[in-house]
């Protein structure tokens, strides 16, 4: 018999945190979600908590964990997209279909005591979460920005009456050996002159974060908005994301375009790929990887796309290809072997397309959300 509790207790916190980390103790494709990250969830403060309401359920059977799963009302997603939804996110259980339907029934039993009338995950709070459920490219290492899961998940829950509703693709993107980069960084400085925009110049990670952070997701906001599932940023939840960029970034890994005004017009930014490493520490900062990291954020062998976007009123000039240029120097001096692209929709033709036009590709992992009318 599986026996569900909502989760309260100190004990039960922790127990929620750590499960997946003892689902996954050995799996060298796993990604860990932030340990400090993951705490914040049962903050009463929680940023998150102003337009979302959410609850967190463990199971067991014979007084053994074997499954967690959340709930998360987002009431701004809700608004915005005219649904009356909530979402399933950090389901991690073991290959048991009554402990499946078990934990889904939890959430979906809270969706209608809200007044809710459809399910669907996995989800985050926000389209800056992780997202969805891995498919295809199980033996894949994954990146910090992406769900791992075992390919029973998906198995059951179509067995629990979920069906596909959306698929993101993840690419590993190498440089064109035929690429003219000479050449394509000459058209960039006829665009740069043309348009009268430049190069930022800022050496200092900090002073470049606080002068241009927010601008970065003004852009992400104002190019992704008609994304699927997409909500409006919080003040709080931008201040969190610069703040984390701080730990894992520096100024070599972003490059960005701005106007007469200062205004950023396009950037990229790159971030290390760090998860191999967090796997070992299950997503804690411990002092004693503190030295390996450092060393792997200062010398990459593998980047991952963070974030890249393009003001609206540019999007047909070409100038996407100015912070391209600069990721080709990147890869060129720190002998990178590949890129990440992570997971990118795959009706967003605008990234695919500019990523496909640079790089060679190669689709590597299929990432989708599941849906159930209630």
């Amino acid at each position: 018999m599986i026996e569900i509790k909502e989760v309260k207790t100190k004990r039960q916190q922790k127990e929620f945190l750590e499960f997946p980390l003892k689902l996954y103790k050995g799996c060298p494709y796993y990604s860990p979600n932030l340990y400090m990250d993951e705490k914040k969830l049962f903050r009463s403060d929680y940023f998150y908590y102003k337009t979302c309401e959410a609850i967190y359920f463990n199971a067991y059977r014979d007084g053994k964990m074997v499954g967690r799963i959340g709930g998360i009302l987002q009431k701004a997603a809700n608004e915005k997209w005219n649904q009356k939804r909530v979402r399933f996110t950090r389901l991690d259980l073991i290959d048991d279909l009554e402990v499946c339907q078990a934990l889904l029934f939890s959430v979906e039993n809270w969706a209608r005591n809200k007044g809710m009338d459809t399910v669907f995950g996995p989800m985050g709070f926000s389209d800056m979460e992780k997202e969805g459920l891995l498919v295809e490219g199980f033996e894949e290492p994954t990146t910090l920005s992406e769900n791992y899961n075992y390919p029973y998940y998906k198995d059951l829950l179509e067995k629990c009456g979920y069906s596909k509703e959306a698929t993101w693709i993840a690419h590993q993107a190498r440089m064109n050996p035929e690429e003219d980069v000479e050449k394509v960084k000459r058209v960039v400085s006829m665009l740069l002159k043309k348009f009268d925009l430049k190069y930022v110049d800022i050496k200092n990670t900090n002073k470049l974060l606080k002068e241009y952070g927010q601008q970065f997701f003004d852009i992400v906001e104002e190019s992704y908005s008609g994304l699927y599932q997409t909500v409006p940023f919080l003040k709080e939840q931008v201040e969190d994301m610069i703040k984390s960029f701080k730990l894992v970034l520096s100024y070599k890994y972003i490059s960005m375009v701005v106007d007469k005004d200062n205004k950023v017009v396009a950037f990229a930014i790159m971030m290390p790929y760090i998860a191999d490493i967090l796997n070992k520490t299950g997503g804690k900062i411990r002092p004693w990887i503190l030295p390996k990291l450092l060393k792997k954020i200062k010398h990459p062998d593998v980047y991952e796309f963070c974030l890249i976007g393009v003001r609206d009123n540019y999007r047909n000039s070409g100038i996407a290809l100015a912070p391209v240029a600069v990721v080709y120097d990147m890869i060129i001096d720190n002998k990178i072997k590949f890129c990440e692209t992570n997971l990118t929709l795959e009706d967003n033709l605008n990234i695919i397309n500019l990523l496909s036009s640079r790089f060679v590709l190669r689709d590597h992992r299929l990432v989708q959300t599941f849906i159930k009318q209630l």
